[in-house]
């Protein structure tokens, strides 16, 4: 019977077999795998599962586990219990946009964007940032897949982006998820 979540933090230095390795702990432990997020980093890899646990799991043994099995890898491990929302309204439901930002490379950049989509109640879903450094815009690109509510006034919060991203020398794209994927399709 698996009624227990749990939240799975994998990091470490990038190498082929730790997916493999981790997702076979899992298993010979009884879990289900209901979500990866996976990516790397320059050369480090970051993972995260959530994962249905049997019953009579303990979270400490699986951590023991994990951490026995991927201790040759070099890997860091952190797992703790999924917890569903707070309540309802917590869980921030809208509208799939992108925001894509292209231009040189300076500190600040993510936290000035974000601040913006913060305070107009938007929730980033997903953030991809490249920085290769310099003033080669087409080598610092940042693009924030967000869920913007129905309640939020759309044109205020591109108006708001475009002014700070004019005063960072940023491109800036807002685009409905849909039409994004349109114009970017191969």
């Amino acid at each position: 019977m698996m009624n227990k979540k749990v939240v799975i933090s994998i990091l470490g230095q990038d190498r082929p077999g730790i997916i493999a390795r981790v997702t076979q702990v899992l298993f010979e432990q009884g879990c289900n795998v209901e979500n990866v997020s996976q990516t790397i980093l320059q050369s480090e890899f970051s993972g995260i599962f959530i994962v249905s646990i049997p019953e009579p799991l303990a979270i400490d043994s699986l951590y023991s586990r994990l951490i026995d099995q991927t201790e040759s890898l070099g890997l860091h491990v952190y797992i703790k219990d999924l917890k569903p929302p707070e309540s309802p309204l917590s869980v921030i439901t809208g509208d799939p946009f992108v925001i894509t930002t292209m231009g040189p490379d300076r500190k600040g950049l993510v936290a000035a964007i974000t601040a913006i989509i913060a305070e107009h109640g938007v929730n980033v879903t997903n953030l991809q940032a490249v920085f290769k450094g310099g003033d080669d815009p087409t080598n610092n690109i940042m693009i924030y897949e967000v869920c913007i509510p129905a309640e939020t006034d759309r044109a205020a919060l591109t108006e708001q982006l475009t002014r700070k991203a004019a005063e960072l020398g940023l491109d800036i794209s807002v685009q409905h998820r849909k039409i994004f994927e349109t114009i970017n399709r191969i």
